[in-house]
């Protein structure tokens, strides 16, 4: 019996990093010849992300430093390492297992210059396709199917408890995300929520709440607010059940595009240009900018606007043009 090939693949966080990171996953696992097993180290709050990935043996998780996971990690006697985090915390991994790495281009001075100086030296090229370049060696190739995202069965939601908002064609909103430059103001999703009869389910976690019941209270009735009230695979499976998707640059936006969704994706802070825009989603996707904001991208992660946050960029995006495209693609 041949000896498996035990490869580990490195991406720490957040969501959408992570689920940026299932093309390899599945390219390695389906075009490497003999057995593979693919193992993939991440914090321990990103792993749930992975459930039901029939790509991978086993998810190793840390809570704050990497030396918690290495005594396992170094059991294991890899072949090979992914590094697609690179970084000091992956570095360490690479240093401690001793075995060949492949590493993606990171480009974190080039967004550095082109924020801090507006001098755009960035790659045509989307993150997915940086992440595919490093197995390129394996003689992987890219298979064209794009993001992964699974949802186990017991894990959605369950026909019972599903709203009647739900059991016909419905807009998912997804309301939050990690950097309030990536964020929507409660105002601004209300007036575009008012301008609209589809249905709207709000997707948000348990800090989106309020902001989720202000939001419905000034739509009406058509608009749900879910915020809080799932979990992340369960608002997964709503962005799954919808007929259109609205958010940031954020992992609700990646998972939605996991399930080739039609996605109106909403820029502030942050820009399609640093090659996290949704990857592969349904053709008719839009992407929606502000105008006459010169000086973005304001920051890296949007966590920063150059404009202060008071008026952040996102809110710039007019909102006749995002109703517009709610018309264009529901009827599509």
């Amino acid at each position: 019996m041949s000896t498996p090939t035990i490869i580990l693949v490195i991406r720490l966080s957040s969501i959408g990093d992570i689920v940026l990171t299932t093309p390899v996953l599945r390219m390695l696992k389906n075009q490497l010849d003999g057995e593979v097993e693919i193992h993939f180290l991440t914090k321990a709050k990103f792993a749930s992300l992975l459930d039901g990935n029939p790509y991978i043996t086993k998810v190793h998780t840390m809570e704050k430093t990497v030396q918690e996971a290495l005594p396992e990690l170094e059991k294991l006697g890899f072949d090979y390492i992914i590094d697609l985090h690179n970084n000091i915390r992956s570095a360490v991994v690479k240093r401690s297992l001793k075995c060949l790495a492949f590493t993606f281009k990171k480009y974190n001075f080039r967004k550095w210059l082109w924020v801090n100086f507006g001098i755009n030296t960035m790659p045509d090229v989307h993150i997915v396709d940086r992440y595919i370049e490093p197995i390129k060696g394996f003689g992987v190739n890219d298979d064209g199917k794009g993001l992964d995202f699974f949802i186990p069965n017991a894990k959605g939601i369950a026909e019972s408890d599903l709203p009647s908002i739900m059991k016909n064609d419905f807009i998912a909103f997804a309301i939050g995300g990690m950097h309030e430059g990536k964020k929507m103001s409660k105002e601004k999703i209300a007036e575009v929520c008012s301008s609209t009869s589809h249905p709207i389910v709000l997707i948000g976690g348990s800090e989106d709440f309020d902001d989720g019941e202000f939001i419905a209270s000034k739509s009406g009735s058509h608009v749900f607010n879910s915020c809080g009230k799932w979990t992340l695979h369960q608002s997964a499976d709503a962005l799954r059940r919808s007929q259109l998707v609205i958010s940031g640059d954020t992992g609700m936006m990646h998972i939605a595009s996991a399930f080739s969704k039609k996605i109106i994706s909403l820029w502030g802070c942050t820009v399609p240009g640093f090659g996290m825009s949704p990857y592969r989603p349904h053709p008719s996707s839009v992407i929606l900018q502000p105008m006459d904001r010169k000086k973005r991208p304001c920051s890296k992660l949007g966590n920063k606007c150059k404009y202060g946050m008071g008026n952040k960029c996102i809110d710039q995006i007019e909102s006749a043009e995002i109703s517009k495209s709610i018309e264009m693609l529901w009827a599509r």
